[in-house]
């Protein structure tokens, strides 16, 4: 049967990503093929981040139709002092590009699935 909406939490580490199905209640680890995290940046090559984050939604989501796909993604390291735009943009940017219909960038502490849910409302 196919599932038509999803939520994910996407929280986002050096060179891997742990993604969250809050429907299923289940969490995958991807740790990325080539390393994307900069030393001064969480993020520093987009596109092998996005090659992570695309293999981490389509795991999370598992077999199946999923229509719309909504992410709260939270980078978990190097992010002393706040994101700048740039970077918050980068993530928006990065959920986006991974399939996301929404994405929201979070920090702070780490979120049950109930605080997920209604953020991304």
């Amino acid at each position: 049967m196919p599932t038509f909406r999803s939520d994910l939490y996407i929280k986002v580490f050096e060179n891997r990503m742990l993604a969250r199905n809050i429907a299923r209640r289940e969490a995958v680890e991807i740790s990325a093929e080539r390393a994307f995290s900069h030393p001064r940046m969480l993020v520093g090559d987009f596109v092998e981040a996005q090659r992570c984050l695309k293999k981490a939604v389509a795991t999370a989501n598992g077999p199946g139709l999923v229509l719309r796909t909504r992410i709260l993604i939270q980078p978990m390291e190097k992010i002393e002092g706040g994101l700048t735009q740039v970077e918050e943009r980068l993530f928006i940017e990065l959920a986006l590009g991974g399939g996301a219909a929404k994405a929201i960038v979070w920090i702070g502490q780490p979120l049950s699935d109930e605080a997920v849910q209604e953020k991304l409302r």
